[in-house]
């Protein structure tokens, strides 16, 4: 099929190297998981020839969408993320769905080797009575909202209707959806908060914040840094229960083996002994332990909205199995009312069609990155070419640095494969077309895809917006603003 000159246009932004025998390598998401694949890729291999495909039209992913505002020192790896997609053997094409716009055994047909690192973009769920009640939302929708994802602009959480959140939850994102809720909204104002949520934040009535985990302060599952943060908002009364702090001898092993746990731990205690007073009007952030959620109430007064929630007290008890100290119930329960539901219980993966998925894992079988097609029997079996890294790897854990050797593992499994001579073709015929054929594809089906080039474009508009601001960046927070800006 000959090329469009629409395409003819867009693939002049994409440099072509020659090379007698190129690896041509697709990978599937632009988050800190993707970009690290390809930056390690492009140095141990001098013949690979990268595509970073993403279904935004914006790369970086969570550094984007996922990192809060109000911590810019964190967004500052996509200035290395940008020096990798500049490399003449990478490129960026952004809009690019896998499953709509181009399935997995096309791109397995199109490119030598394919890394999935598209992350987890859904949520796990309670499975509690009432969870489908308005007012509750996943942490991952409010942080999109908040971070202007252009999938989630529209949310609209209804701020104004109650004074009182409850947070499912206690790990880093709960303690971040909790300092956006609680913090002076003059203070997000000069980050690259999306302008809908410095407006609806504030109008917020919201005053009081219930952080709940189901077990003690001890499992907190928060870091020192993020607990530290939420503790010093300005005029912040914080309200921990002292009993809550008991330790018993499983504990104290816990925090002799743990020293992050151990300086939650130390943190709790230091904010729970302050014995700081509670001001009229003050904002409140309650930390609520060995609580399990049971229920989501209705509220008698508007049908299929949320009014609080129902817990169950717990106690910890070790997991022979496992070794670690679980939850259970007790059957003793209490409510907090409240008009606001966020669970931070877990972001989880999607499965495309074609791709072998655990579903109770929430990964693609894995060894070292290296897909299982069949894992029963006494031998293995891999799928050819295809690779997984990140969350699709091993489950939504760990920081934006945990991926470096996440990455470095998958890339050494690729390297061996290279090595054994089973993902090259061995003659010209046979070589797969790589970007040519993708773009080819994506043009025979009208798929209006992004070039990083493009997406500088809406860098520098996103800039120049928020200059006049005084903030890093305005951030374009629909897919028609983001397209429209791209094609200028």
């Amino acid at each position: 099929m000959a090329m469009s000159i629409a395409l003819k246009r867009l693939s002049r932004s994409f440099s072509t190297i020659s090379s007698s025998n190129p690896l041509r390598v697709c990978v599937v998401g632009s988050g800190p998981a993707g970009f690290y694949t390809a930056d390690k890729l492009l140095k141990k291999h001098e013949r690979a020839e990268i595509d970073i495909i993403d279904r935004l039209p914006t790369p970086f992913g969570l550094v984007r969408s996922g990192v809060a505002p109000d911590h810019p020192e964190t967004k500052i790896v996509t200035n290395q993320f940008s020096r990798v997609v500049q490399n003449e053997r990478c490129s960026f094409i952004g809009n690019v769905s896998l499953g709509s716009s181009i399935s997995l055994s096309e791109l397995c047909a199109i490119y030598d080797v394919v890394v999935l690192a598209y992350g987890a973009e859904s949520d796990r769920v309670l499975g509690v009575p009432g969870e489908e009640l308005a007012g509750i939302y996943s942490a991952r929708e409010f942080v999109w909202w908040y971070n202007g994802h252009p999938d989630c602009s529209k949310l609209d959480p209804d701020l104004m209707s109650t004074d009182t959140a409850v947070i499912l939850g206690q790990g880093n994102v709960a303690l971040d959806v909790a300092r956006i809720l609680l913090r002076p909204t003059f203070e997000l104002a000069s980050t690259d908060i999306a302008s809908h949520a410095v407006a609806a934040l504030e109008k917020s009535c919201i005053r009081k914040v219930y952080l709940v985990g189901r077990r003690g302060p001890v499992q907190a599952a928060c870091t020192a840094k993020e607990l530290r943060e939420v503790l010093g908002i300005k005029d912040l009364y914080v309200h921990i229960d002292e009993a809550d702090l008991l330790k018993t001898p499983a504990d104290e092993e816990e925090l002799k083996n743990s020293r992050i746990h151990r300086r939650v731990y130390e943190l709790l205690s230091k904010a729970a002994s302050s014995g700081a007073s509670h001001i009229s009007g003050q904002r409140e952030l309650h930390f609520v332990f060995f609580q399990k959620p049971d229920r989501f109430l209705e509220s008698d007064d508007k049908s299929g909205y949320v009014s609080g929630v129902r817990f169950e007290k717990t106690i910890v008890k070790e997991n022979t199995e496992s070794g670690k100290q679980i939850a259970a119930g007790t059957g003793h329960f209490e409510n907090i009312e409240c008009g606001l539901v966020l669970k931070s219980i877990g972001y989880k993966s999607v499965p495309v069609d074609g791709l072998p998925f655990d579903h109770h894992k929430g990964i693609v079988p894995n060894v070292g990155g290296r897909v299982l097609s069949d894992a029963s029997g006494d031998r293995m079996q891999f799928e050819k070419g295809l690779y997984v890294c990140g969350w699709l790897k091993r489950g939504p854990t760990g920081i934006i640095a945990t991926n470096h050797h996440c990455a470095e593992e998958t890339v050494a499994s690729i390297s061996e494969d290279v090595e054994k001579g089973v993902l090259i073709p061995m003659s010209s015929s046979q070589q797969k077309p790589g970007r040519e054929g993708l773009l080819q594809l994506l043009d025979s089906r009208n798929v209006r895809f992004v070039s990083f080039g493009e997406w500088e474009k809406i860098d520098t508009a996103e800039k120049r917006r928020g200059m006049l601001k005084s903030k890093p960046r305005e951030k374009l927070t629909t897919w028609r603003e983001l397209l429209k800006i791209a094609s200028e």
